[in-house]
This record gives C-alpha cells, structure tokens and sequence, in this order.
C-alpha cells in the first residue's frame, strides 16, 4: 500500500504574498544580473536560500542561548554546533588547498584577536538579547514582517555606522594578530581541533540539560519527509544545520569568503549618511581601499548587500508559503521599542569592533579555524547572559518593567 505524498499548500498560505515575492526575487535577480553580473545574480539566490532556510526552521542564536541559559535545554545551542562543525569540515580543507576559483585564493573569516574582538563581542551579545535576535535572526525575521525587527535593523545600521567612525582607535588597542590555527599546526590537526572544540561544547549542553531534566529534549524528524513539508515547513534544527552549513560551503566557493552579514549595515549607513551630506568618505575606515570602492560603488556590487537582500526575501517568500508573515507581530510599546533601539546600536557597534557577528566571527571564523571566533564566541554568550538579566526591566520575556 503505497502513502499519498500531498504537495498542496496548507490552507493559511498567503498565495498572493508568495506570487509577489517569488515574482520580485526572479526579477531583481534579472536585474542585478544585467548591472552586475552572473555571479552577483547568484549570490542574490543564495541568499535567498539562506533567508528560506532560517525561516523554515527559526533557526536563531538568541533565544537558542536563552533557553539553555533560563530552561537549561541544549537542542538549539547543539544544532548550531552541528552546523559550525559540518561547515569545519568543508572549509578548514578547502582553504588549506590551492583553489582559487575566480583568479584569487579563497580567503576564510580571520581577525585579529583583540581588545576590540573582546569588548565588541560582549555588546554584541548583550545587545541580541535586547534587539530579540542576532544579525541573520534580524533579516529573517524582518523578511517574515515583524515591525519591532525594523526598529532592530535600523538602529543596527546606524551603530554599525557609528563603529566605523570608531573602529580605527579600536585597532591601536592591545591585540594579537590573527591565528589561523591551520597554518600554526597543520590543516589536520586544525580541523580535529575544531571539531573537538564543538563537541565539547555539544557534550556540554547535553550533561546541563540531563542534570536539569534527567533526558534530552525529545526531537523531532530531521529531516523533512514529504515534498509539501520541504515546500511549506516547518524544518527541523538538524535539517537547518547541514542545509546552511552547505549553503555557506557554496557561498566559499563562490563569493571567495564565507557568508557575513553585517559588513552590509555598516555600508548602508555611511551611503545613507553620505547621501544627506555627511563626509564619511573622509573618515579613516571609508579611505582605506576596500571600504573607499565599496562607497563609491553601487550597493549592488557588494556582495553582503545583495545577500542581505536575499535573506530578506526569501524568508519572506517562506514567510508566505507558511502562512506565517506577520505572525505573532505584537502591538509596539515604549519599552520593548527602547530595547529594540538599543539592541540594535550595540549589535550594530559590536559587530564592527569585533569583525563580525554570529555569522561572519561564530560560524565563519571557527569553521574557517580562526582563533577569534572562539574568542567572539565565549564573550558574546557571557554579554547575552547580562542581556537576559536585563530584558525584564524592557517588558521582554512577558514581564512588566520595574
């Protein structure tokens, strides 16, 4: 007897939202294909891919954190883990190779490890408390038409602008250079470092959450079993994990670095500050060559940008074939917005100082083996453990302020 696999949408999937959006990626891709190139038209997708997949599993860092932290449950905190380490897996060989796809070498997620990488990564997760999501659980959960995560993503733009102007003082603190724990002992034993790392941090959770509650969290299908579960979600944390492991693997090789999200912010902030008059193109940061091509070019051409577009949308295109946009979109209030502001400055500020966020310095520096991604980890959950002791006094966690 053979199951009948349905592929039909569930009865709350907004048809008309999914024809727009699907409708508007096909074009801007088009249209950024024209002005730019294939590449950049590519790169487009696969943000739109990225922004589909987190929407689809509501794959977060903040409140992942938050619940091993409050409820000592470890699944979100052990998924993010399988995803570093799958993208470990792919990334640590490939840059210790000699592959160089588009004329140049791949270049992994590495920084120095310093004064500005400690102090950044702190606000950095003190402020995902505040804002209620990371840089990536910023654009996706814009994409799915929550009002409260527009407040987050302007006022991360602005610090982020904000860290430009102050990034260069930052850089004449105490500091290491970048290690690069490939060329310190060997792509094999980087890799087995790597991984070593997660898996203890895997193991971790695992003891906290038995001690706490005796056994782990039951777990749902990892991976989904039918094409309308693929087509309308929702996916499992596990699914989520490998797919965007893979995603960045192809985001590698093709854009020549890891995804990152919040170089981005930075860059619209100064085109938008340019815009209304203000000389950043005279601030130190935005002379240096990269920064001063990337503001006088089109915002298309940077690939951030173009991948932050995609996230947005694909998640909304996701968003609508859920049937989920706006979901759970709440009434804005002072305090949750104040929270919002300041979440979003020192995510903003934080992810400038310290070259990255969960994206760029976690997931892309520790499976690219660079030393500062541990660093920006360890510190950016200790500045969300203050972020959660703060977020009743903002209404946040369905506490009033005090």
């Amino acid at each position: 007897m053979s199951t009948r696999i349905s592929t039909s949408p569930p009865a709350a999937a907004d048809h008309y939202l999914v024809t727009f959006v699907g409708g508007f990626i096909l074009l801007a891709a088009l249209g950024i294909g024209l002005a730019i190139d294939a590449r950049q038209a590519f790169l487009f997708l696969l943000g739109g891919a990225f922004g589909l997949t987190l929407f689809h599993a509501s794959f977060g860092f903040t409140g992942g954190w938050r619940r091993f932290v409050q409820e000592r449950r470890g699944r979100s905190l052990r998924a993010q883990m399988l995803m570093v380490a799958a993208a470990a897996l792919l990334f640590i060989p490939l840059l210790a190779s000699d592959i160089s796809p588009w004329g140049r070498p791949l270049a992994g997620a590495f920084a120095p490890v310093g004064t500005s990488v400690v102090v950044g990564a702190f606000l950095f997760g003190l402020g995902m408390q505040l804002g209620g999501g990371c840089a990536s659980g910023t654009l996706f959960t814009v994409g799915g038409g929550q009002a409260r995560m527009l407040v987050v993503l302007a006022f991360f733009i602005l610090g982020s602008l904000v860290g430009t102007a102050h990034l260069p003082w930052w850089l004449t603190q105490p500091s290491l250079s970048s290690i690069n724990l490939s060329k310190s002992f060997g792509w094999v034993p980087a890799l087995a470092l790597t991984l070593g790392g997660l898996g203890l941090v895997a193991l971790l959770s695992i003891w906290v959450e038995k001690r706490a509650h005796g056994m782990l969290e039951a777990r749902s299908t990892p991976f989904p079993l039918t094409l309308r579960a693929w087509l309308f979600g929702p996916w499992s944390l596990t699914a989520a994990a490998l797919i965007l492991a893979g995603l960045n693997a192809v985001t590698l090789f093709s854009a020549g670095h890891p995804w990152s999200v919040t170089y981005a912010f930075g860059l619209w902030g100064a085109k938008i500050a340019q815009a209304a008059g203000v000389a950043v193109g005279e601030w130190t940061f935005w002379s240096w060559p990269m920064q001063e091509r990337a503001l006088n070019a089109s915002v298309l051409a940077d690939v951030t940008s173009v991948m932050n577009f995609g996230v947005i949308l694909g998640a909304a295109l996701a968003a609508g074939l859920a049937g989920k946009f706006a979901q759970g979109s709440a009434k804005l209030t002072l305090a949750p917005v104040v929270a919002a502001i300041l979440g979003g400055l020192l995510m903003g500020y934080g992810a400038r100082l310290s070259f990255g966020c969960n994206i760029g310095a976690l997931f892309g520096g520790i499976a690219s083996g660079s030393v500062h991604g541990w660093v920006w980890f360890a510190l950016a959950f200790l500045g969300s453990i203050v972020g959660m002791r703060l977020r009743p006094f903002f209404g946040l966690d369905g506490h009033k302020p005090t």
